[in-house]
């Protein structure tokens, strides 16, 4: 498999080069040539096959040989050793569960399988490759967990300061060792921008070898695809028809990996992009005009992206065709409010505990299945309840997460450096990495 910029001014590269530099010299997402396509009676049959089985299907092909067949699937073991299971919340609704892996998180997978990808391909090399990576919550403490004490690598993740949850930050910043906590006086699409120039700027670039674990990866997107594998194998044992899928969205990263899943293969009726108060998707497939925004802050905070990256991958996937796009994909905007008042009215018809980014992929699913009465779908639970347990505990009136919470939070010392939104201080700051 080979993989080009979006930006079509760079050379086709294979997935190790690719893996390596992260974004492509001319700053565009690199994207597969094909989309392999999977056969039909693996589909139809994917029951009888092991997590491990289906995640190595999937990502084989987009592997190539850069990768031994028995390193991948060791990689693979790694990547996928805890339960994603989905679970029924109603009659019409389930949960996929995405918070069993350490950090509580969705982007566990994707950040275990970087990071072991890049420490296979860095082994007996002298280079030294420092990560850089951008987190409006979650991303920071996968990554963090993923690279924790891997040789020849640090890892610089910065993170918008006062905007994430207690325990987000602590699972950002209290690592030490080749994990170095950059608290910025921003939002994330400041921390983002800062990482873009950082990539950009080739005076630092001609200093220091860096890359990215954000999902514009194509070893953190692409393993994504994983858990849609695994839950159409448990969503087949209850129902015949093909599930709507609502996906949380912030970068959109993770529904794009499910549009291509689909597209490999995977039988989905219609993907739903489950967005908070940062509306540019919504509104895009209002108006086919694309407007990136400042970032606004909700109680989902890891979806509060003003001008997601991902999206240009998945408009490729549809050949920017926005009649073709439309007909697969719907997205909603959800507000605080209606967040609030769907973990509250979940809790208390069905036992289930939402967290923010979840409740908002549950109404946007509830939303598209009032079109159709018979349809039955799944949203992503993306991440542990407990990651917004003060959020939780002003909607519902009580802590009943304490114990968990107090666990968490009790991982070590804060050693995140504060730093102002500036670039000039972020290169400043690498530049003494070396």
């Amino acid at each position: 498999m080979k993989y080009y910029s979006l930006n079509k001014q760079s050379a086709i590269v294979d997935f190790k080069q690719a893996t390596i530099a992260g974004q492509a010299p001319d700053k565009g997402l690199y994207f597969p040539e094909t989309i392999p396509q999977l056969e039909q009676s693996f589909i139809d049959n994917i029951e009888q096959y092991s997590n491990e089985d289906i995640a190595y299907k999937a990502i084989k092909p987009y592997v190539g040989d850069t990768i031994p067949d028995e390193e991948l699937k060791r990689i693979i073991a790694e990547t996928v050793s805890f339960n994603i299971p989905l679970v029924q919340v109603n009659e019409h609704i389930s949960s996929l569960e995405l918070f069993h892996g350490p950090t509580l998180a969705f982007k566990d997978v994707g950040a275990r399988f970087m990071s072991r990808c890049l420490g296979y391909f860095l082994k007996g090399s002298d280079k030294k490759v420092t990560v850089l990576v951008a987190t409006s919550g979650d991303t920071g403490g996968a990554v963090a967990n993923g690279f924790y004490d891997v040789d020849g690598v640090e890892v610089v993740v910065l993170y918008p300061s006062k905007k994430v949850s207690a325990v987000q930050e602590a699972q950002i910043a209290t690592l030490g060792k080749n994990i170095h906590a950059l608290e910025v006086d921003g939002t994330f699409d400041d921390c983002q921008q800062m990482v873009k120039q950082a990539f950009t700027d080739a005076g630092l670039n001609s200093q220091l070898f860096l890359t990215s674990a954000n999902s514009i990866n194509v070893a953190r997107w692409l393993p994504q695809q994983f858990y849609y594998f695994f839950a159409y194998k448990q969503w087949k044992q209850k129902n015949s028809a093909a599930p709507i899928i609502a996906v949380p969205s912030g970068n959109f990263g993770n529904i794009c990996a499910g549009l291509l899943a689909h597209q490999a293969g995977l039988p989905v009726q219609h993907f739903v992009a489950a967005c908070n108060a940062n509306k540019v998707v919504p509104d895009y497939l209002l108006t086919e005009t694309y407007e990136p925004k400042q970032a606004i802050a909700t109680i989902s905070n890891a979806m509060d992206v003003g001008n997601p990256s991902n999206f240009i991958r998945i408009l490729e996937i549809f050949h920017h065709q926005f009649g073709s796009l439309k007909n697969m994909l719907s997205s909603y905007s959800i507000t605080d409010e209606e967040t609030k008042q769907t973990i509250k009215a979940v809790y208390a018809q069905h036992h289930y505990l939402l967290d923010p980014h979840g409740a908002v992929g549950y109404l946007a699913l509830q939303r598209e299945l009032d079109k159709y009465p018979d349809a039955k779908g799944f949203f992503l639970e993306t991440a542990h309840p407990v990651k917004f347990n003060d959020s939780i505990i002003s909607i519902l009136g009580s802590n009943i997460l304490a114990e968990k919470e107090q666990e968490l939070l009790l991982t070590g010392e804060k050693k995140s450096t504060a730093m102002l939104n500036s670039f000039h201080a972020l290169k400043s700051y690498l530049e003494k990495l070396q």
